[in-house]
């Protein structure tokens, strides 16, 4: 790794601390580093209040975000790989209209909580499972699964805006509504621990098999040649960066562009190697929604939800990256 990456890489490695105690210290109440840390380790005199605050509100907010950041970012990071289209992101599988689907309809059934993510994590899962029946229907190369991803994610768009007509439009339109766009409110340690069992099983096999990725970006006879089985390593790639996505989704909700801006990112920063630009990708995702998620909830007397932060940074983060693009390849303006 050149001198200049190295740099790049130490100054995510440190910037991500730095914003977790962020996340933690600032808000309406912004206690300052001292109070902070005489709270959370019970020395002397501390308020029990801030302590209760920061242990049962901020710091699993804070890691959910990191783990929702991570999984996007690199799933988005694999899929684009997989399918060797820099436009793929979580919603090429059908992962996130599944999921939302899911959602609406534990909210219409008023099934709480742990309803509302047990069902949309279920319905994410079954969208991957129809695109994947529709591959070995019709064959599993990149242009089948695009298009069985977007015939299946069509389907439940469509179930979605069924489930919005026929609810209540006083009581549970406007919760299917809210939780549509995104956010970290709701989120305590018990929705956070499954989705850390979940975000560090995956991501940990992502880094694990991060030098076999870059074959698979081969035509599929010389990957073969390598002695990577394609077929199996794809479709496990799919299986755990759907799993990641749901369980992200399952909790946050509909959090937009992380999956498809961050990856192009850490290309951009530091290279195209999977060996580098998933570990870079995980930083970069974690770092990105812990700090859009202080701002969601810091900005404003009402909190943002944090889909549409997502929305407002990753289209304009895009066309700036897309015109880059264009003219590395040297494309007419």
């Amino acid at each position: 790794m050149s001198s200049a990456r190295s740099r790049r890489a130490w100054i995510l490695l440190l910037l991500l601390p730095v914003s977790a105690l962020a996340a933690i210290l600032i808000g309406r109440y912004g206690p300052d580093l001292v109070s902070a840390l005489r709270a959370l380790l019970s020395l002397g005199e501390f308020d029990e209040n801030l302590r209760t605050l920061i242990l049962r509100v901020r710091l699993p907010r804070m890691l959910a975000a990191a783990c929702i950041g991570a999984n996007l970012a690199v799933s988005g990071t694999v899929f684009q790989s997989l399918f060797r289209n820099p436009l793929v992101d979580s919603r090429i599988l059908g992962v996130s209209s599944g999921a939302a689907f899911g959602a609406a309809l534990a909210l219409l059934l008023s099934l709480g909580t742990l309803g509302l993510q047990s069902m949309a994590f279920a319905f994410a899962l079954v969208a991957v499972g129809l695109v994947l029946l529709v591959g070995r229907q019709f064959g599993s190369a990149p242009l089948i699964l695009v298009v069985g991803g977007i015939l299946i994610s069509a389907l439940f768009q469509a179930l979605l805006g069924l489930l919005k007509y026929v609810a209540d439009p006083l009581s549970k339109l406007p919760a299917i509504t809210y939780w549509l766009l995104g956010g970290l409110t709701s989120v305590r340690w018990a929705t956070v621990g499954p989705l850390l069992g979940i975000s560090l099983i995956g991501l940990l096999f992502f880094l694990a098999i991060r030098w076999r990725l870059d074959a698979l970006t081969l035509p599929e006879n010389e990957a073969a040649a390598l002695g990577v089985r394609v077929r199996e390593l794809r479709a496990l790639a799919l299986g755990i960066g759907t799993l990641l996505i749901a369980a992200s989704v399952a909790v946050g909700g509909i959090i937009g562009w992380i999956g498809l801006v961050v990856p192009h990112l850490a290309r951009a920063w530091i290279g195209p190697e999977h060996s580098r630009s998933i570990p870079v990708a995980l930083g970069v995702g974690a770092l990105s929604v812990i700090l859009l998620d202080t701002v969601a909830r810091t900005v404003l007397p009402s909190e943002i939800p944090l889909g549409i932060l997502t929305g407002l940074l990753g289209v304009p983060a895009f066309f700036v990256l897309f015109i880059r693009f264009m003219h590395t390849r040297g494309e007419p303006r």
